[in-house]
């Protein structure tokens, strides 16, 4: 099924990201961790892209897995780094033929070890660029592209980043998954700002619980770091280990997730780590038993 009509059905859809293991053990643990989310009822789900394309052949296979073997529909991943034209028709052909509708089209991240990133020969400089030659060649697939409610890292410029966005959209995107944010009224803001440069397709939003002071820290560093609100802060100050930690985490994107919900989000995108534990614990603090209910 196409994601634009999965959104046009279901409000607020539910979606969840996983990446690719590199090993069969690690297919097997993360397959089984799909299986026990579709208790909850998603929408579908998306895999990831390696930084530089490296987890290529592995994005290919767990999308296959997933929606022939769980019968959960699938958007994979897409990047502009490290392929040339033909490589991603030959990508996009292998998608086709194995039954995927659904493509989130980026421009990635430097492979590791490249701090810059470099004109790739024969390929794409922008993800706008991607979204186009996807639409003209393969005009079936629903494409998402990416959006950043606390500021994209490389375009420090808030008027050119909705710009660039805007010419995402006007080649054809069909909808927006932002990266995750801690704050809502940065994806609130987000979403007028979008509305006032003419963009109009559904706007999903990214959560995800960081369980771990480690993890909350890796975020931090990132390119651009995470904006984490006070309020965490003050919060995850006082947790005396990553018991607590985690306590506090699941309880603050719970409360993100009931505000999204009252405010009519169109659609909530989790980002699973590859693991169940914390979603499932998300949802008890909800008080719903799968999305149905939201």
């Amino acid at each position: 099924m196409l994601v634009k009509e999965i959104l046009n059905s279901i409000r607020p859809s539910l979606s969840f990201e996983f990446f690719p293991p590199k090993t069969e053990a690690g297919f097997d643990k993360l397959l089984q961790a799909v299986s026990d989310l579709m208790q909850l009822k998603p929408s579908y789900a998306s895999v990831t892209y390696g930084a530089g394309g490296s987890t290529r052949d592995y994005t290919a296979n767990l999308v296959v897995r997933i929606q022939k073997e769980i019968g959960l529909t699938v958007v994979a991943h897409l990047t502009c780094v490290g392929s040339t034209r033909n490589e991603i028709m030959s990508i996009l052909e292998k998608d086709v033929e194995s039954g995927i509708e659904n493509i989130l089209a980026l421009r990635g991240d430097p492979p590791k070890g490249e701090a810059v990133w470099k004109h790739p020969d024969n390929g794409f400089d922008y993800a706008a660029d991607l979204v186009s030659f996807i639409k003209k060649n393969y005009p079936h697939i629903c494409i998402g592209v990416a959006g950043f409610p606390e500021g994209h890292p490389l375009t420090p410029n808030r008027l050119k980043e909705i710009e660039y966005l805007k010419a995402k959209v006007d080649a054809g995107a069909d909808y927006i998954v932002t990266q995750m944010f801690f704050d809502n009224r940065d994806f609130y803001d987000f979403c007028e700002r979008c509305e006032l440069a003419g963009i109009h397709v559904p706007v999903i939003a990214g959560i995800m619980p960081i369980t771990t002071r480690k993890g909350m820290i890796r975020m931090a560093e990132l390119a651009g770091g995470a904006r984490f609100p006070a309020g965490l802060l003050r919060s995850v100050a006082r947790a005396e280990n990553d018991k607590y930690f985690e306590e506090i985490s699941i309880h603050w994107a719970a409360e993100q997730l009931r505000n999204l919900i009252y405010n009519d989000v169109r659609g909530i995108h989790l980002y699973t780590l590859n693991s169940s534990r914390a979603i499932f614990r998300i949802f008890k603090s909800l008080g719903v038993k799968d999305a149905t209910q939201f």
